[in-house]
């Protein structure tokens, strides 16, 4: 089994792909053999006579060896909402089971993996499960990705108990600056870390 992380964040666009990116490019400068895959992903758009997502899109340029792009992104649902309600407007179900099996298959493939979860940890995924589920189904210790803004203490920290709840590790936490009007952020980032029960592994500019 590769090493490797499950990234969730605080939010949706809270900076999960840019965290997920630049952890496969640190496993790649290391020599390990690398991927990212995005299991699930809303607001995708036509291309090519298929559905693509920019966020995949980006996991998929960054990997250390060629995949196509059905493998990183398995479920690329057209509208930008929740995933359950994205799929049910196409017609479709998550096969959760599948979904879980592909995520080990690449697990299978290389030396690390990184698999980005969609919006925050408690987003459904079909009417009876969410992206925490997929998470525990990897076995992967969790990455919780925070984007710095007003509220994201409280949103952090409920996140964070809830990772615990469900019985996943979390192998630390990233302060993603969001917003430059921001007040006091460097307080807000120190606050987190005292609060956390887990390392600050990095704050993105």
């Amino acid at each position: 089994m590769s090493h490797g992380w499950f990234i969730t964040g605080t939010d949706t666009a809270c900076g999960k792909t840019v965290v997920a990116c630049a952890l496969v490019h640190a496993c790649r400068a290391r020599g390990l053999r690398t991927l990212a895959m995005k299991p699930v992903a809303s607001g995708c758009r036509p291309q090519g006579g298929r559905l693509v997502n920019e966020d995949a899109l980006d996991l998929l340029a960054a990997a250390s060896f060629p995949l196509t792009y059905e493998e990183v992104n398995p479920y690329a649902l057209e509208q930008p909402v929740s995933p359950h309600l994205a799929a049910a407007a196409m017609g479709i179900s998550l096969d959760m089971a599948a979904l879980a099996a592909r995520c080990r298959e690449l697990q299978q493939r290389a030396e690390a993996v990184v698999i980005e979860g969609v919006g925050g940890w408690r987003v459904p995924l079909t009417a009876r499960h969410e992206v925490a589920d997929l998470a525990l189904a990897t076995r992967l210790p969790v990455i919780l990705v925070v984007g710095i803004t007003l509220g994201c203490i409280n949103h952090a920290l409920l996140s964070a108990q809830a990772i615990a709840a469900d019985g996943a590790s979390l192998a630390g936490w990233v302060a993603n600056r969001l917003d430059p009007r921001c007040l006091m952020a460097d307080e807000v980032i120190d606050t987190l870390a005292g609060r956390l029960d887990a390392p600050l592994l990095g704050v993105m500019p």
